[in-house]
């Protein structure tokens, strides 16, 4: 299993085990020697109720969520033609297919014993809105691994709490599976992908050889800055085993001194009580030898 296999795993698992599906999947890919696959793994956030249940949707039914992104390129098409017919007939079938996701939804969540309140039916609705809207939301929602809904706000998509989101980017081989998938989906619609030059011309291939030069380096240069957040991920979490050891000797002296004070309060109490009973007795004594 490798962090990939591990992280689809976790996020298809149920929202109340998946911390214990984390640390399951995290002590696995380390025992295989992934110490770095288990450190990112460690690092995923638990999903809320609506992300959870968007990510539940696009598992149980990728090819309504294929439509529901065909049909965002179609808006985003429509929208740079200033084709106001076309955005007119696109607007109910956007409408309908929400609509119809949000339904099904709400039968999966009581398949799997999960109530869904008006609250999460509509972050629901706003994620695959969003998904619709913007493509990195819809590759994110297409990954199914958020850990928040999604909400598109006009200059951008923000999460639950209202900070821009950084939906994590899919890799190489998944992008261009969504890529094949979305021209499937248009080429059995009907429409035809325009051909392309036989010849790539010199200037082109120059432009292109530049861009796959400066997107390596970027990705060097954000491999080097993972790689030592992961170092000081492996420190911290280091020494939050040490402290979490140090505590719990803390809290085992901490239980054995408490056992030891109610010992000695219960002993304490019989001593107090035996001293009662034997000043009781003395002075029944006392009267005793004073009648006589």
């Amino acid at each position: 299993m490798d962090f990939e296999e591990a992280a689809d795993a976790l996020y298809a698992a149920s929202a109340a085990d998946f911390i214990a599906t984390r640390n399951e999947l995290a002590k696995q890919l380390k025992a295989d020697g992934d110490q770095l696959g288990a450190t990112r793994l460690k690092a995923l956030r638990k999903p809320t109720v609506a992300a959870w249940l968007t990510n539940l949707v696009s598992r149980q039914l990728p090819d309504e969520i294929d439509d529901l992104l065909a049909l965002g390129d179609e808006f985003r098409e429509a929208t740079a033609d200033l084709d106001g017919e076309r955005l007119r007939e696109l607007t109910p079938k956007r409408h309908k297919a929400i609509d119809q996701l949000v339904k099904a939804a709400g039968q999966l969540a009581d398949e799997h014993g999960q109530k869904i309140s008006a609250d999460v039916g509509q972050k629901l609705r706003e994620t695959l809105d969003a998904a619709l809207v913007d493509p990195a939301a819809g590759d994110a929602v297409q990954e199914g691994r958020l850990s928040s809904a999604l909400r598109h706000v006009g200059f951008g998509v923000v999460d639950e709490s209202g900070e821009p989101s950084n939906v994590t980017p899919l890799t190489d081989e998944r992008r261009q599976r969504a890529v094949d998938r979305r021209r499937a989906a248009k080429a059995g619609a009907g429409k035809a992908d325009e051909p392309a030059a036989d010849e790539e011309s010199a200037a082109e291939r120059a432009a292109r050889e530049k861009a796959e030069r400066e997107a390596e380096e970027r990705k060097a240069a954000a491999r080097e800055e993972f790689e030592a957040a992961v170092a000081a991920a492996e420190s911290a979490e280091a020494t939050v085993e040490e402290l979490d050891g140090q505590l719990t000797a803390a809290q085992e002296a901490l239980e054995h001194a408490r056992e030891q004070v109610r010992r000695l309060t219960a002993e304490l109490d019989e001593a107090k009580k035996t001293a009662r009973e034997a000043q009781k007795e003395s002075r029944e004594a006392r009267k005793r030898y004073n009648r006589l």
